[in-house]
């Protein structure tokens, strides 16, 4: 609000004008302190300032910077990099396209190592195992979040911003629409078969509701307290009748697919080694006898991967039932005590409790090490290296702690940036959503499921295809708005990206109901020209979401 004081030549009359976004009130008051004819704008009510998006494609390139700075919707809290200050601060503009191929490759590099961080889900095993739960309840529980927890930490780090929520919604619908077409249409034509019916149509009927609930929620803007609660109610009952039946064929938990161990190679004679070779075989990622035999793409692709799996050795304790020791490394495992809950402290929540100090004097890392060091000295001095400790199953809790908090952080810079390539390149938060985030989320499912196809099991994969974005969909709807109500004390408000919104949900619900109507007609068999629908299916559905992005298609 500005004011402006103008005073007349006799003295009498003081003119107060308003400005309240465009719109002026002026009150002409007398030295009786009495109004003469206008109206008075109410004294209680603030004026609405209209929300600025952040928008920079009509801003030249000097005035992007400043404009970054001051726009709270141009705010990055949550990530480690502060992506829209670097590309437009730090970077002169003629660098912008360098900067979008750097983010890209950066983009990509999370992406693997979000996906990399499963293959620490033995520790899931490990803690059913230990709990002794059955393999219905495990399912539900812990492989389930394990096997989701990319696209489900994405939603939660997307839906913790109001300017970042489309991109939860366009990956969660981009994600459902991508492996109920893609995926599905390749597992039909890698391997054509005659699906079950009962199963197929629960899962079809179940996502057909949850996609409809969300898309009420969507529609009305906002949701409560009592819908959210009821997403995981939901998400549960599926996942309890979806164990039931697949686990009845299947012993193994669905893990398995993606923490296969490479080959192991184990001395005909036992032999003792010493702590600080066990240490360093524990450290080394590589195995000699596969690296003789693999071709040299492999090595150069292993030789990338291998700072970061050292890294992650280092950090995440692995406790594997299937194996004799079950995994137990004692130099190692005391190395973790001290790295584990550190590497917790420095990276949660975007590193804020790094520089948080206990009453103003004491930083909360420097008591972490400390207590680390206690625990380890303690483990190292009461245990073996042949036998591990009883308390040993609580490594794989700590192990399962550290990815959880490793991904969150990885998908959360993942949300940063994309809603950077959003601004740079002048494209929404939805499309984004539908796109790369759903993409790099579904990648694996993609490769999973069509080798498990390829190997002579394509019921089982596609049971996977619908199992895990049903979850994913309703688990990271449902825990997104249950942290941001934690957080604000109120209802979560959503808004909406206009007609690409509806044309997300639109495609999707029609995708199903299409399979619903024509599975049924084909006599539940999936063949090749099933296959070839769904794809053409969603490269249609593509090209209309692009078209409507761009202003081609939208309501007159």
């Amino acid at each position: 609000m500005d004011l402006l004081y103008t005073h007349s030549d006799e003295g009498l009359d003081i003119v107060l004008t308003y400005l309240y976004s465009n719109q002026i009130t002026t009150v002409h008051q007398t030295s009786s302190g009495k109004a003469l004819n206008c109206p008075v704008a109410p004294e209680t009510q603030e004026p609405q300032r209209p929300q600025v998006h952040c928008v920079t494609g009509s801003l030249c390139a000097a005035d992007r910077c400043a404009f970054v700075k001051s726009t709270p919707d141009c705010s990055m809290e949550d990530g480690f990099i502060n992506y829209l200050h670097v590309a437009f601060c730090l970077l002169p503009p003629n660098l912008t396209p360098l900067t979008i191929t750097l983010y890209v490759l950066h983009y990509q590099s999370l992406i693997v190592s979000s996906l990399f961080l499963l293959s620490f889900c033995p520790n899931l095993s490990a803690i059913s195992t230990s709990l002794h739960l059955t393999h219905n309840v495990a399912g539900v529980t812990f492989l389930a979040l394990g096997n989701g927890a990319p696209d489900i930490f994405s939603a939660v780090a997307a839906f913790s911003h109001p300017h970042t929520a489309g991109l939860a919604v366009g990956a969660l619908f981009g994600a459902g629409i991508f492996v109920t077409t893609v995926v599905a249409g390749g597992v039909a034509l890698v391997k054509p078969f005659a699906v079950a019916s009962r199963p197929f149509l629960r899962d079809v009927i179940f996502y057909m509701v949850a996609v409809f609930w969300t898309f009420v929620m969507l529609f009305r803007g906002t949701t409560t307290l009592g819908e959210t609660l009821g997403t995981h109610s939901y998400t549960h009952t599926h996942r309890l009748m979806y164990t039931r039946i697949f686990l009845r064929d299947q012993d193994h938990n669905t893990c398995v697919l993606v923490c296969v161990s490479e080959s192991e190679y184990r001395p005909l004679l036992p032999y003792s080694e010493s702590t600080s070779q066990i240490l360093l075989s524990s450290l080394n990622p590589v195995d000699n006898r596969k690296w003789r035999r693999k071709s040299w793409s492999w090595r150069v692709l292993k030789l990338l991967k291998t700072p970061l799996e050292v890294l992650l050795l280092l950090c995440i304790p692995v406790v594997d039932p299937d194996k004799e020791d079950k995994n137990w490394r004692r130099p190692l495992n005391c190395l973790h005590l001290i790295t584990a809950p550190l590497m917790c402290v420095l990276i949660f929540q975007s590193g804020i409790y790094g520089e948080y100090m206990i009453q103003g004097q004491f930083p909360l890392w420097l008591l972490t090490l400390l207590l680390g060091l206690f625990l380890s000295s303690i483990v190292f001095c009461t245990t073996t290296n042949d036998c591990p400790p009883r308390y040993h199953p609580l490594f794989a809790l700590l192990g399962f702690v550290v990815s959880a908090v490793l991904i969150s952080a990885a998908a959360s810079e993942v949300v940063s940036l994309l809603h950077m390539l959003g601004v740079v390149l002048s494209l929404s938060n939805t499309v984004l959503g539908l796109t790369l985030l759903a993409w790099g989320n579904s990648i694996g499912d993609c490769f999973s499921d069509i080798t498990i196809a390829r190997q002579g099991y394509p019921r089982m994969a596609i049971s996977a295809c619908f199992g895990g974005i049903i979850f994913n969909m309703l688990f990271g709807v449902g825990l997104g708005c249950l942290v941001q109500m934690l957080k604000t004390h109120s209802y979560v408000q959503f808004e909406s990206e206009g007609l690409l919104t509806w044309i997300l949900a639109g495609s999707l619900g029609l995708s199903l109901v299409l399979s619903f109507v024509i599975v049924p007609l084909c006599r539940f068999h999936l063949g090749r020209a099933y296959g070839i629908f769904l794809l053409v299916f969603y490269v249609i559905f593509l090209v209309i979401a692009l078209l409507t992005e761009f202003g081609k298609i939208f309501i007159v």
